[in-house]
C-alpha cells in the first residue's frame, strides 16, 4: 500500500517540528542578541557563536549513529525534554553567574542537541514517505524550520524589547515540553540492531561505514560536501555573525528591526523550499551548483549597499532583501543535496551518511564565525571590504563546483 505524504505519523512529526523549532528560533535569536547587547563586542559574539557550533558538528555524527540503531521517536522525545531541562537550569542561573560563561555553555548544549536531533529527523523521512513524495517531504520539513524562524525572531525581538530574557526562556520551555509530548505518539518503522559491541565501538564502526560509502561509492558527494564547507565558512558564517553586527552595531537598528530582518531571511528560506518542491524535478542534479550563484550575488549587493553609504534605513532594507534572496537560494540547494543523498543511500545507512555529510559540510563554519567576529570589529568603518572579499572567493569556489556535480551524474549512470 502506497503511503500518503500526510499520513498520521508524518503529520505528527511536522507538528512536533513546528512547536520545537518555534522555541528554538526564539532562543537562537534572543540568547546571542542578549550577549551582543550586554558586551557590544563583535569579536566576543563571533567566538561564542563559533564555540556553540562545535558540539553540533561532533554530535551530528552521534545523531546519525543513533538514528540508525535507536527508535527515532524516542530520540526526538528525549532530546526535546532535555532541551527544556537545559533552559530551566539557565532560567535559575541567569544573573547569578557570569553571563558570557553561562551563554557559552547553554548555547553549546543547545547546538549539540540540535546536531544530534537533525540526522534523526532526516533519517525518519524516507520511512514515512515514498520515493515520489521524498522531495516535497524534505521541502516541507525544511519549510517548517524557516517558518518557525520567520515567526520566532520577530516575536523574540518584541519580547526581548518589551520584557526580559526570562520571559523568552519560559516560552521556550513550554514549546519543547509540548513538542516532546506530541512526539510520544509517533510510530516510525524500527528494526532493532545488534548493539552489544559497546558505544565507542559502535560509533566508530558506523561513522566509518558512512564515510566509506561516501568516499568509495559516491566520491563526488565528498567533494560537494567540502565545497559546501568552504561556502559555509565564507557566506553562511558571514550572514550568521555579520548580519546582526551590521544591523545592530553598524546600522544602529533596534531589537525589533533585527527580529524583522531575521524573519524576512527565514521567509526567504521558506520561499526557497516552496520553489524547489514545485520546480525541483525540472532542475537537473548536475546543475544544482548554479543555485549557489544566487547566494553569492546577494552578499555582493549587501556590500554595495554598505559601500555607497546611504541613509542607515535604506542600507538596512537592501541588506534584508538580499538576505531574503541569498537564503532562498541556499535553502533550495540544501534541500536538493539532501534529497540526492537520501535517494542514493541504502535505508540502513541513511542516518550515518546524512550525519557524515552534515558534519563535513559544517566543519569549517565555526572557524568562519570566529574570524568574522574579529574582522567586523577590525573593519568597523569599512565593513564592505569583508563582503566584497567573501563574494570574490565564494564565486571562485562556486564555479569550481561544476566538476563534482558532473561526476555525480556519471556515478549515478553507472
Amino acid at each position: 500500500m502506497q503511503k500518503k505524504l500526510f499520513n498520521k505519523d508524518f503529520l505528527l512529526v511536522v507538528i512536533g517540528q513546528i512547536i520545537s523549532l518555534f522555541g528554538n528560533a526564539i532562543l537562537r535569536f534572543s540568547l546571542p542578541l542578549h550577549l551582543l547587547r550586554e558586551t557590544g563586542s563583535g569579536t566576543l559574539y563571533g567566538i561564542v557563536i563559533a564555540c556553540s557550533s562545535l558540539p553540533m558538528i561532533v554530535l551530528s555524527l552521534l545523531g546519525g549513529v543513533l538514528a540508525d540503531r535507536v527508535n527515532k521517536r524516542n530520540i526526538m522525545v528525549f532530546l526535546d525534554f532535555l532541551t527544556a531541562i537545559v533552559m530551566l537550569v539557565f532560567f535559575f542561573l541567569n544573573s547569578k553567574v557570569n553571563i558570557v560563561a553561562l551563554l557559552i555553555v547553554t548555547l553549546m548544549l543547545l547546538y549539540g542537541i540540535s546536531g544530534t536531533y537533525q540526522p534523526t529527523v532526516q533519517a525518519s523521512i524516507p520511512s514515512l514517505t515514498t520515493e515520489d513524495t521524498l522531495l516535497p517531504a524534505n521541502a516541507l520539513i525544511n519549510q517548517i524550520g524557516y517558518l518557525s524562524s520567520l515567526i520566532g525572531p520577530v516575536l523574540g525581538g518584541v519580547l526581548y524589547g518589551s520584557f526580559n530574557i526570562d520571559v523568552i526562556i519560559i516560552i521556550s520551555i513550554i514549546c519543547f515540553c509540548s513538542s516532546a509530548v506530541m512526539e510520544i505518539f509517533i510510530k516510525i518503522p524500527y528494526e532493532k540492531r545488534d548493539n552489544s559491541q559497546g558505544v565507542i565501538a559502535i560509533v566508530k564502526e558506523d561513522v566509518k561505514e558512512g564515510y566509506h560509502f561516501l568516499k568509495y561509492d559516491k566520491p563526488a558527494l565528498i567533494q560537494i560536501c567540502f565545497i559546501i564547507a568552504s561556502l559555509n565558512m565564507l557566506l553562511a558564517s558571514m550572514i550568521i555573525v555579520g548580519g546582526p553586527i551590521l544591523i545592530v552595531n553598524i546600522l544602529g537598528m533596534n531589537d525589533f528591526m533585527l527580529g524583522i530582518a531575521f524573519g524576512i531571511g527565514a521567509a526567504g528560506g521558506l520561499t526557497g523550499g516552496v520553489l524547489i518542491s514545485i520546480f525541483g524535478k525540472h532542475l537537473k542534479k548536475e546543475h544544482s551548483y548554479k543555485l549557489l550563484f544566487g547566494c553569492t550575488v546577494g552578499v555582493f549587493i549587501m556590500g554595495v549597499a554598505i559601500f555607497i553609504d546611504p541613509p542607515a534605513f535604506v542600507a538596512y532594507v537592501v541588506v534584508v532583501i538580499m538576505n531574503f534572496f541569498a537564503t532562498a537560494f541556499t535553502t533550495a540547494f540544501t534541500i536538493q543535496i539532501l534529497s540526492i543523498i537520501q535517494m542514493d543511500t541504502p535505508s540502513h545507512l541513511i542516518g550515518k551518511v546524512v550525519a557524515c555529510a552534515l558534519a563535513f559540510s559544517n566543519c569549517a563554519q565555526p572557524i568562519g564565525q570566529a574570524i568574522y567576529g574579529y574582522l567586523f570589529d577590525l573593519f568597523y568603518k569599512n565593513s564592505w571590504i569583508i563582503l566584497f572579499a567573501a563574494t570574490i572567493i565564494a564565486l571562485f569556489i562556486t564555479m569550481r563546483a561544476k566538476k563534482p556535480f558532473s561526476e555525480l551524474k556519471k556515478q549515478n549512470e553507472i
